[in-house]
């Protein structure tokens, strides 16, 4: 098999990467272990509004807007209630999207491999094991959007994620009624050390999750998941079905990676950390640095210059969102419920509220890799670059 690209890994960063390269005129081979790529959904689907602005999303499968977020304190008692203007979140349908993407990535001449997992590299030459047995691909680039413990990252040497929240959530279906859509967050330590316990209902489906660091759950994290459903806020009187659908996996949430290009290939999407350090938001990180790693391979490949792969620097970009990566570090250090009240309370005072809406309604979720000069649209079927 030869190409001029192999994409490890077929979820948001990974599609995104190899159908803008397709587009562009080049050979992109793109392998997932998964044998359906509408099945083993892990992230949320939660976009925010600096995404919806700059990124052409099929609407078809996005949920209705959520302007309001309720911040919580462990005792359920006096939220935080910030209301905005804007379309500030819509929750993707994320299988019927990888599937949409998948079909796109196929028209732009990207060939998928499903069923097909990554073995290793050995310089040019990439190992793979599918279907019908070993396969060896030949490649002049190798991009890892496999995931938070990338394989590709540790065959070519760069850095890998060190600080992992885990996570859980049910998502479910829920019937119509007068209520305001809404993302409700608590901060509870006990349920989710280190991070948040969430609701999202958007009046169609609710996610209800928790997560935090692993070594804090002495119970384990389903154990974390049943107690903050029973007691979940925001969903009072909705019966929730005996069968919902359960999503689980780790999120690097210690910044983007400084070392994610070497000069056969580079990372994005979780395999970079390229996940917002506070709010552990994934999807516009990922957007941005895959269309960034695009634009680099595409000149790579063009030029044939591996040197080109330099531009794609990791530490750069991270020097941009110190103040997050400090923030990080704040809510790590929040191991009591007292400690977590008092934080929500600071949160009522108006410079509270304006740093929230800053942080929670803002910009500032991912540095540009370069300015937004055009809204970016999705690869359209039947168009190439």
């Amino acid at each position: 098999m030869r190409a001029d690209v192999l994409v490890v890994g077929a979820g948001l960063a990974g599609l995104w990467t190899a159908t803008e390269l397709a587009r562009r005129g080049h050979d992109v081979v793109l392998a997932d272990r998964r044998t359906r790529l509408d099945a083993t959904v892990r992230t949320t689907g939660i976009f925010v509004r600096r995404t919806l602005e700059d990124f052409d999303l099929p609407p078809e499968h996005l949920g209705p807007p959520v302007r309001r977020m309720v911040l919580y304190p462990p005792s359920h008692r006096d939220p935080v209630t910030l209301d905005s203007r804007h379309d500030e979140f819509r929750v993707g349908d994320m299988a019927a999207l990888y599937l949409e993407l998948a079909a796109r990535a196929a028209v732009a001449g990207v060939r998928l491999e499903l069923g097909t997992r990554y073995l290793g590299t050995h310089g040019d030459t990439h190992l793979l094991h599918g279907p019908g047995g070993p396969v060896e691909a030949s490649a002049t680039f190798v991009v890892g959007a496999d995931g938070a413990r990338s394989a590709v990252a540790r065959e070519l040497g760069l850095d890998r994620n060190r600080e992992l929240l885990v996570g859980a959530e049910e998502v479910f279906e829920v019937p119509r009624r007068d209520v305001v859509p809404a993302f409700h967050c608590v901060l509870d330590p006990r349920l989710a050390p280190g991070y948040l316990a969430w609701v999202l209902d958007d009046g169609q489906h609710a996610h209800v999750g928790v997560a935090g660091y692993p070594d804090r759950y002495p119970h384990g994290l389903r154990d974390a998941l049943r107690r903050f459903a029973a007691t979940a806020p925001g969903l009072a009187g909705v019966p929730v079905p005996d069968a919902v659908e359960r999503r689980a996996g780790p999120i690097p949430v210690g910044g983007l990676l400084r070392r994610v290009a070497a000069p056969r290939g580079l990372l994005v999407g979780d395999a970079a950390g390229a996940v917002s350090p506070l709010t552990a938001g994934g999807l516009d990180p990922c957007l941005r640095l895959s269309a960034h790693a695009a634009d680099v391979l595409d000149r790579a490949l063009r030029t044939g210059d591996r040197r080109e792969l330099a531009r794609y620097d990791g530490a750069a970009l991270r020097a941009r969102f110190r103040g997050r990566l400090a923030m990080r570090r704040g809510l790590s250090l929040v191991r009591t419920p007292a400690v977590a009240a008092a934080g929500v309370a600071a949160l009522r005072t108006p410079p509270g509220r304006a740093a929230a809406r800053r942080i929670l309604f803002g910009h500032g979720s991912f540095p540009d890799p370069a300015p937004a000069s055009r809204k970016i649209a999705l690869a359209t079927p039947g168009v190439r670059g």
